[in-house]
């Protein structure tokens, strides 16, 4: 999506109702705008197609799925190439643990949102299944004690 997407009141009134809840109905969510259902359904329809809202899901607590530990492992990857990338982002996101990857620059190349049962869990996930990868030349472990989301994503204002 391009930088400059143009984005009116409506469009943004839109994205911050439905980032605070994605189920609202339509006919509520024309409603808190104050413009027709049609209206809003269109104007819902051309954010996809512009590719701003690029999805609708559930936030899922995983700690009431038994995993409520959660941690961060930083990957230094080498070589670096697409070669050996490739599948070990297919790995790492096939890993019932991954919550989120991020290919990152700087020093580490990957970092893995994870959630798993306890510590023991994360240790034996830390040397079972990354530090076996021969790609896989350095692994460091950051402990989440919290993790807040902000709920409303807004457009730059700079």
């Amino acid at each position: 999506m391009p930088h400059n997407t143009e984005l009116d009141s409506i469009d943004l009134a839109i994205l911050a109702e439905l980032q605070n809840d994605a189920r609202l109905p339509n006919k509520d969510l024309a409603d808190r705008l104050g413009v027709a259902p049609s209206t809003a359904l269109e104007r819902v329809r051309s954010l996809r197609r512009r590719g701003v809202i690029t999805g609708f899901r559930a936030w899922v607590e995983p700690a009431k799925l038994g995993r409520p530990l959660q941690a961060l492992l930083a990957l230094r990857v080498r070589p670096h190439t697409s070669q050996l990338v490739d599948p070990l982002r297919t790995f790492v996101l096939g890993l019932p643990e991954t919550i989120t990857l991020f290919h990152v620059a700087g020093t580490e190349d990957f970092l893995v949102h994870v959630a798993v049962t306890d510590a023991d869990h994360l240790h034996r996930l830390a040397l079972e299944k990354f530090l076996v990868r021969p790609e896989i030349v350095h692994l460091q472990t950051t402990l989440i004690f919290r993790t807040e989301h902000q709920p409303v994503q807004r457009p730059s204002e700079m």
